[in-house]
């Protein structure tokens, strides 16, 4: 017998006001656009409308409907000790300098990587996180308050790139939320998503691609050295290419670093994977429509981890390398910095961060659902995290 998950709980009023004024806002967009969005344009308000958004208001968790933002550094302080490592690595490496992290969520990460790297002694001088959320800002600023208020006056918030400087990029599950194309092979070609108003509700659209959106699907296909069959749903990010471009021109000397769940091309267009990898969260639950109370549910996509090494390399990049989360926490001593909680006397202590090691490394838990990639510029030195094992031939 299969299990059922249950449904999401029904938003609060406030939560539900926020949502039919994104709601509205939206309709109008649909309308200004003669009666069909983008699927992407509607993804892109969605989750960033300025006060409205998913990201941009902090979705549920600002409306008291719960968080969505369960990320490794949610999970444990130990991933952010990990990556702290290879950070320093890289600081040491060029003499210094200092961090970018863009969409920063709920500033855990930027709490952790600061308060490891002073204990480490390669404190950045400069700790930049790109966030354009208010409501997220200030949430930020807490975290980083409450675990290190020493350190915030190190912290610059931006709405835009910073400057370009040496040091170390870490952008955490950020790009599976950036807006996807959503295509169909049809019979006639190809075709792609749109969306509509009809009856009281958001509807799909299918039209013929434009060109930029047939070019990109053609180009995949002669990648794979096949044709995606009649009916084949999936996804293409066109904003990749200049989001990786910004992130590089930030980057005079050392490495960036992109952690998030996706696949190489090969095994992202799988012929078995017909109906695309678009991932809906409400309240911790997972579901596939998009149009679920808009500004209160999170829309992802898995990532195509060979496009971001094109866009890259096009930069200017160079590919440092390619590996499950798992092996590069091991790698950057996730046994070392457990060594101490696992040793304890105490039980709970030593379970708590058992189960934490297991979430992080495990294979069914993120231990492979979650990948590392990492890239460098005028960087000699090589970076740790992929010494154990580099997956980069399968790009």
């Amino acid at each position: 017998m299969t299990q059922q998950i249950p449904a999401a709980p029904a938003p609060s009023f406030a939560a539900r006001e926020h949502s039919e004024r994104l709601v509205e806002r939206i309709r109008a967009a649909i309308d200004a656009a003669g009666g069909a969005l983008a699927f992407h344009e509607y993804m892109h308000m969605a989750l960033y409308e300025p006060g409205l958004g998913y990201y941009a208001a902090a979705g549920g968790a600002a409306l008291g409907d719960g968080e969505d933002f369960v990320t490794a550094p949610s999970v444990s302080p130990l991933f952010a000790r990990c990556l702290a490592r290879q950070c320093a690595e890289v600081l040491a490496a060029t003499g210094g300098g200092e961090v970018l992290e863009p969409g920063p969520g709920s500033g855990v990460l930027a709490a952790g990587l600061l308060v490891e790297l002073e204990r480490l002694g390669q404190l950045p001088e400069r700790y930049h996180l790109l966030e354009v959320s208010a409501e997220l800002r200030e949430r930020q600023r807490e975290a980083i308050a409450a675990d290190a208020p020493h350190l915030l006056d190190r912290c610059q918030w931006h709405d835009r790139w910073p400057p370009p400087f040496r040091g170390v990029i870490v952008a955490n599950e950020v790009a599976d939320a950036l807006p996807v194309e959503v295509f169909r092979i049809g019979a006639e070609g190809v075709e792609r998503r749109c969306v509509g108003w009809r009856d009281g509700g958001f509807v799909d659209i299918w039209s013929p691609a434009p060109q930029p959106l047939a070019q990109a699907v053609v180009g995949l296909e002669r990648d794979l050295g096949r044709e995606l069959p009649t009916g084949y749903v999936s996804e293409y990010r066109p904003q990749l290419p200049a989001w990786i471009a910004g992130l590089a021109d930030c980057l005079q000397q050392g490495a960036l670093l992109l952690i998030d769940y996706g696949y190489v091309r090969s095994e992202y267009y799988l012929p078995e994977r017909d109906q695309g990898t678009l991932v809906c969260t409400r309240a911790h639950r997972a579901h596939g429509d998009p149009f679920d109370w808009p500004g209160l549910t999170d829309i992802t996509a898995f990532v195509d981890f060979t496009a971001i090494v094109e866009a890259a390399v096009d930069a200017g990049l160079d590919l440092e390398g390619f590996t499950p989360q798992n092996h590069f926490l091991f790698s950057t001593g996730l046994e070392e910095v457990a060594a101490g909680a696992l040793a304890a006397d105490d039980d709970r202590t030593r379970l708590f961060a058992s189960r934490q090691v297991k979430v992080l490394a495990l294979p069914g838990e993120m231990g492979e659902r979650f990948n590392v990639i990492g890239f460098s510029r005028d960087l000699e030195t090589p970076l740790a995290g992929f010494a154990g094992l580099d997956l980069s031939r399968r790009l």
